[in-house]
């Protein structure tokens, strides 16, 4: 005997939930309560760099300038174009397109790895230079090394923390990746998508604030 419309089974709609779109703006409201306390946790790494380098200016000018304003700048190029193909494979799981949400998922994670590799190149200058904070750190350059070590110290907390969040979210878009061409996501059911998608653009928009708060001060001069 087949089964009355009130028994067919709704995929993806969890039981506490009488509704997609009930379950939709539950994610949605939690992703952007994690979203709000990670704005406070980068929060206080930014009050930290405003105090110091108000306090230290001219070392954190000089600091910066150490940095490649090139790489720094396709990073910043690269985020942009990986927050444009997220946005795209939100759209190919809100139209129940399968091919396209894993293509869009995958150009997502190979921009996200574009970015991280880039970073590591840049990690690994500063090694070679011994501009990386501890006992190994030297500067030979205008101003107190201790103070240029202290900028140093807030860009690879800042930088290192940031890329932390790029390899969560990497990993996040490869379980989506399977999930999206077994087909999991329809027009009825997208809100995990969704809300990983706020995630990135989350991540994304960190570092537009990082690039010139680290790369661009003291530029001018």
């Amino acid at each position: 005997m087949p089964d009355s419309p009130a028994q067919v089974h709704q995929a993806g709609l969890q039981h506490q939930f009488d509704s997609y779109e009930q379950q939709r703006e539950s994610s949605s409201l939690g992703m952007w309560v994690f979203i709000a306390q990670e704005i406070m946790f980068f929060g206080g790494l930014f009050l930290c760099y405003a105090v110091y380098r108000s306090a230290h200016p001219h070392a954190f000018a000089l600091g910066s300038r150490t940095l490649d304003i090139r790489l720094g700048s396709i990073n910043t190029a690269v985020l942009i174009a990986s927050s444009l193909t997220m946005a795209l494979a939100v759209w190919g799981g809100q139209t129940g397109r399968r091919k396209t949400t894993a293509f869009f998922l995958l150009i997502t994670i190979a921009l996200g790895s574009v970015f991280l590799g880039i970073k590591v190149d840049e990690y690994h200058a500063k090694y070679v230079e011994h501009h990386m904070p501890g006992p190994g750190f030297h500067w030979e350059g205008q101003g107190e090394p201790r103070d240029v070590e202290m900028f140093f110290n807030l860009y690879f907390a800042m930088t290192g923390l940031h890329a932390l969040h790029m390899i969560v979210g990497i990993g996040i878009l490869l379980v989506l990746v399977a999930q999206a061409w077994r087909g999991k996501f329809t027009p009825e059911n997208y809100n995990f998508l969704e809300g990983v998608g706020l995630y990135w653009h989350f991540v994304d928009i960190i570092w537009i604030f990082l690039f010139p708060l680290l790369y661009l001060i003291g530029r001018h001069g």
